[in-house]
């Protein structure tokens, strides 16, 4: 690998560092909504957080990786991972829009609840809310429809970053 090369896989691996960031990030912000202000998330809202978690692992195995093989591999994953969380907030504003839907005590929860994480780490992975239950707007967009957006804004650069790589490395 000549100098250049090596400088693109440099910043690619950054970029995957600041998707880890950014993804924990958002996850520590669920928490200020859940514990600050009183919002319980419901089993949607823990998928989602899974969501954001599989995206924080996988761009840490990017921003770790030696080579493009793995810069590659963590962007399908963490691509798909975010097309999961985009599914869970579009089906969470769903649900909120059609209050006799339901997401909350059955089948969803019973999944997610039984899932290792939820035992491990209660505070973070542990349903305690119902699916109907509307916050307050943020700027004038509910919770689920901001999640969508990063997911989908996730999903899009990931999609369709392409680094400038030299035909060495391809």
């Amino acid at each position: 690998m000549n100098a250049h090369s090596d400088a693109v896989l440099r910043r690619e691996r950054r970029l995957y560092l600041l998707l880890t960031a950014v993804c924990l990030a958002l996850i520590g912000g669920a928490l200020y909504f859940q514990y600050a202000l009183g919002e319980d998330p419901c089993p949607l809202c823990i998928l989602q957080r899974y969501a954001l978690a599989l995206i924080a692992i996988f761009g840490l195995a990017g921003a770790v990786s030696r080579g493009w093989a793995g810069i590659r591999l963590a962007r399908w994953l963490s691509a798909l991972s975010a097309l999961g969380g985009a599914g869970a907030a579009a089906y969470l504003m769903y649900v909120q829009a059609n209050p006799m839907v339901s997401c909350g005590y059955d089948v969803v929860e019973g999944f997610v609840d039984a899932l290792p994480t939820s035992r491990w780490l209660p505070q973070v992975f542990q349903v305690q809310g119902m699916c109907q239950t509307v916050y307050p707007p943020i700027l004038g967009l509910s919770l689920p429809t901001w999640a969508l957006i990063g997911f989908v804004a996730i999903f899009l650069a990931l999609v369709f970053h392409r680094p400038r790589r030299t035909s060495a490395l391809a």
